[in-house]
């Protein structure tokens, strides 16, 4: 008899029996910290630098670093209070700039990518265990930085804190763990079922991811005119109050590191600028304290605005004229735009032009004003949204209301785009459909796919 020995399996490499036993949390929960580490790092950098080379500097390290916790916490949309002012009373500064929460939600969406996908060709992570890591990760962090700022010159808001920091890390992570799958549609399908029936037929009808596509395809048509149109009205104003604008970025400060840190905040501040110009080309306008409105049929500004470059853009007090009228160009074209990029999607040809076989696939003009309308509902709302965004309080009383009213806005551009792009659409549908040799309504006998 012959003996013989039992061949253990070999054993799988360390990496793998570590991925295998760990379900990913912990994985999460140290890229979480790691990107609010970095974010918070890059705030203390700027800060403390600017302080290091300041002639005049009005604290010490210690005020410094409260300083850039703060602006770390601005840039998660957290309102902040100054406890010590003139009058006794605390007032909130709560206009985010809205180019600052872009390196959070970066940080944030990357971790949560990296984390799903280890990169080493194993199997994804569990999208519910890499997005709870990660954000449970970054909010421990923010927590640590809430209460040591809870001390400083700038002290951020309970309220807010509870509810934007961790809604911009969810939204933040949730798409970097779906970027991780690929995009899938199946969120976005479930998502369309909790519509009520007349309502999903009414928006969607038959084909409802043709129809979505195209419609969201056409409102950020109209997204991109509205912004590039506000900036360009910007840019005019402020080529216009050009000596306002350097006498108030003079006089400021006199050092190169403040007006570096006035450059950066103007820059960061760009954006909301732009939506202010986009709320003033819709004609609600903005506010400029409570009770001083701003926009093209009238101005009215606050009389006691502190030197700033960017607010040198606003009209002076006075009735509009037809150069400030002009400024409805820019929702106009949009409308267009948008009526003319659902048209391209619910008129198409196939078939071979020299054999004779044209096939034209259309919408039904019920479908393609649906469509039209869509697009103007999505822009409408993604505007209104960012507007609400862009403004807020600098102060109290007269100084409580800054920027425009997101509702305002997002009515006005509904109600601009709409006027444009149904009409538009449906036109252009008919025209296209005109010379057609064998026209087929998209739908019938297809459930309108494509």
């Amino acid at each position: 008899m012959i003996p013989t020995t039992r061949h253990r399996p070999p054993l799988p490499p360390l990496r793998t029996r570590v991925r295998d036993r760990s379900p990913g949390l912990g994985a999460g929960f140290l890229s979480g910290a790691v990107a609010a580490g970095l974010g918070l790092g890059s705030f203390a950098v700027l800060v403390v630098a600017l302080w290091i080379s300041s002639p005049y500097p009005d604290s010490g390290p210690g005020g410094a670093l409260n300083v850039a916790t703060a602006l770390w916490l601005l840039a998660h949309g957290v309102e902040l209070v100054r406890p010590h002012t003139l009058t006794g009373a605390p007032t909130p500064v709560g206009v985010v700039p809205l180019l600052l929460p872009a390196l959070p939600a970066l940080l944030v969406h990357r971790a949560a990518r990296d984390t799903t996908d280890g990169g080493d060709g194993g199997p994804l992570l569990l999208p519910r265990t890499a997005w709870t890591g990660v954000v449970l990760g970054y909010l421990a962090v923010g927590a640590g930085a809430v209460a040591y700022a809870a001390d400083g010159a700038l002290r951020p808001s309970w309220a807010w804190t509870a509810v934007r920091a961790p809604l911009l890390v969810a939204v933040a992570a949730g798409t970097g763990v779906w970027a991780a799958y690929g995009c899938p549609r199946a969120p976005l399908d479930r998502a369309l079922r909790l519509l009520p029936g007349g309502v999903r037929r009414l928006l969607l009808g038959p084909g409802p991811r043709a129809r979505l596509g195209a419609a969201t395809r056409a409102a950020g048509a109209g997204a991109v005119v509205f912004v590039g149109g506000g900036a360009l009205v910007l840019g005019v104003s402020l080529v216009w109050h050009g000596e306002t604008a350097q006498g108030a970025f003079l006089a400021l400060t006199e050092g190169w590191s403040g007006r570096f840190a006035v450059l950066l905040l103007c820059l960061a501040l760009l954006p909301n600028a732009v939506l202010w110009a986009v709320a003033y080309c819709l004609g609600p306008g903005f506010l400029l304290g409570s009770g001083h409105l701003v926009g093209p049929l009238s101005s009215s500004p606050h009389p006691l605005l502190p030197p700033f470059p960017l607010l040198a853009a606003v009209p002076e007090a006075g009735p509009g004229t037809p150069l400030h009228w002009a400024s409805a160009a820019v929702p106009v074209t949009a409308g267009l735009t948008m009526g003319w990029f659902v048209a391209g999607a619910a008129v198409r040809e196939s078939g071979d032009a020299r054999g004779g076989t044209v096939r034209v696939r259309a919408w039904s003009w019920r479908r393609t004003v649906a469509g039209a309308g869509l697009a103007c509902l999505v822009c409408a709302a993604v505007l209104g949204a960012f507007a609400a965004l862009a403004g807020g309080p600098l102060g109290g009383a007269a100084l409580a209301r800054f920027g425009p009213v997101g509702w305002q806005v997002g009515g006005a551009a509904l109600l601009w785009t709409a006027t444009a792009a149904v009409p538009t659409a449906a036109v252009l549908r008919a025209w296209r459909c005109r010379g057609a040799r064998t026209p087929a309504r998209e739908g019938a006998g297809t459930g309108g796919a494509g």
